[in-house]
């Protein structure tokens, strides 16, 4: 080959090098080996490629084809499908180019949000070891993404968390089948619920984690339906990491993470970090709105619950947030189960507001239809914010979906009060789910109640009520009204009573 060959060559591969380059089929990152897709709703496959280029897909024996908008974006859907358990493939394929993805099951998708406890790790639980030998689980799969600055306390970013901090690439994982390995790294509370779910239905569970550290129930709110809703429109005004709407420890970690770096992403609300108002939505809720999901699981709160402005507004912010879930997936029944905060001593943490934020936690029962709560002030660690038992408190959501969308005849609940009325020198304080009985955990007499918040006052059991002898009708009654609580009323299914303050009657 002369030189003026060699040229023309070079000229034409450098030419088409964009074309190839932007000629990539390309799925969403949601996809890949071993996931869970949802069973009874259409299946969405979705991703990007070139403008005005014919997408093939073939999955469980259909084909379609899409002409890639001028975008880039390209989605196809199938036939919805019954659960089951055999794995199927996924054929993608544009001119010269395929992608093939094996092991896909159809189920239930659950997705996890919230903070620490959520995101804590089966390999930190109190029972991990004797966990190990169930950990193999072919019908349990994870989406357990790591995200950008995980872990990275009182410090500022590093550049390469920074280049990290976008909606695209804030979250880094693939699914994965549970076995003594993968489940290492996975949320035990999802574990512990996907787990009983699929032993009690035989259903496989996909379960999608992208829980935060930390993180505010604002970062899980798309900035849209803040800005929508006159209450919490001021929740997106200014600079994030100054706005007195905000919870203030999530904004001093981010000062701790941002400052002095002048190469972050930002926007009008300021730099973008994991605890930004409506962050976590952009890069985790928003780019698997295409795909059906069963239901949803929150673990949140103790980033919340620090201020009374924040505790006293809870309940209606999580109403918000639920509420926009279930426009945008267009579902408004979906599921929608959430842990109560447990318990924790002030001495050394900022827990004194913790009764009334479990208060306010019980209130949002009432006001999400098709919700449910897991107790578990009973299983606190009176000095630390990271209680290890997370086997209890996922089968307790476990028995919230079981009863309430998976049919199952069971008592799904601990006792949660109805009403409290002063009779003849007595207050009467009536429960449901009572179970057979109400008892006590200890089976000593009912600790935890007080007609001031403060001091406790003797009460007994009889059947599915409460008896507190009073010569004086009082205006409230308080259970479990302290951040570290050893109120021990139950049912007879052993699951506890909720913290509560009741006006009488």
């Amino acid at each position: 080959m002369n030189l003026k060959q060699t040229k023309t060559t070079l000229l034409l591969i450098l030419l088409l090098i964009p074309f190839l380059g932007f000629a990539q089929v390309k799925l969403a990152k949601i996809f890949s080996n071993n996931m869970v897709l949802q069973q009874n709703e259409p299946i969405r496959i979705w991703g990007k490629g070139t403008p005005g280029e014919t997408i093939l897909v073939d999955f469980a024996n259909e084909k379609q084809s899409f002409k890639v908008n001028q975008d880039s974006s390209w989605l196809v859907s199938f036939k919805s499908q019954k659960f089951n358990t055999k794995g199927q493939s996924l054929k993608v394929q544009s001119t010269g180019q395929k992608i093939e993805l094996q092991n896909i099951l159809i189920g239930d998708v659950w997705l996890c949000i919230g903070q620490s406890n959520m995101e804590w790790p089966m390999m930190r639980e109190m029972h991990y070891k004797s966990e190990i030998k169930e950990s193999n689980q072919a019908n349990l799969r994870f989406y357990n993404p790591s995200y950008a600055g995980k872990n990275t306390y009182n410090i500022p970013f590093s550049d390469s968390i920074i280049k990290k901090l976008n909606p695209h690439d804030f979250y880094q994982g693939e699914w994965q089948i549970s076995d003594s390995n993968t489940f290492k790294a996975m949320s035990a509370v999802g574990y512990y619920f996907g787990k009983r779910i699929n032993q009690e239905t035989g259903i496989p569970i996909g379960l999608i984690n992208i829980s935060i550290g930390g993180a505010p129930l604002e970062t899980f709110i798309s900035l849209n339906a803040l800005k929508n809703d006159p209450q919490f429109a001021d929740k997106t005004k200014g600079n994030w990491l100054e706005n007195k709407s905000l919870p203030e420890w999530t904004k001093e970690r981010g000062r701790q993470n941002t400052t002095g770096k002048k190469n972050i992403p930002s926007d009008e609300i300021g730099p973008n970090h994991p605890f930004k108002t409506g962050f976590a939505f952009q890069s985790g809720i928003e780019p698997i709105i295409n795909m059906p999901i069963k239901g949803i699981l929150n673990y949140q709160g103790e980033s919340n619950a620090q201020e009374i402005e924040r505790v006293n507004e809870y309940a209606t912010l999580s109403a918000l947030m639920v509420k926009n879930y279930r426009e945008l997936w267009k579902n408004p029944k979906m599921p929608y189960y959430f842990v109560q905060l447990s318990s924790i001593d002030t001495l050394q943490y900022k827990g004194h507001l913790w009764p009334q934020f479990r208060d306010e936690q019980r209130k949002t029962l009432q006001m999400i239809p098709n919700s449910g709560m897991a107790v578990s002030s009973d299983i606190g660690a009176k000095n630390d914010v990271h209680p290890t038992n997370k086997k209890d408190v996922g089968a307790r959501l476990a028995q919230w979906a079981l009863a309430k969308t998976y049919g199952k005849k069971i008592i799904h609940a601990g006792p949660m009060p109805l009403n409290a009325k002063y009779k003849n020198g007595s207050l009467i304080i009536t429960f449901e789910n009572p179970g057979a009985f109400l008892s006590t955990s200890d089976d000593q007499s009912p600790r935890g109640f007080s007609i001031d918040g403060k001091n406790e006052i003797d009460a007994k059991i009889l059947k599915n009520r409460v008896i507190i002898p009073l010569s004086e009708k009082p205006k409230h009654v308080f259970y479990a009204w302290k951040p570290f609580t050893d109120a021990n009323l139950i049912n007879s299914e052993k699951l506890p009573a909720s913290t509560f303050k009741l006006k009488i009657q």
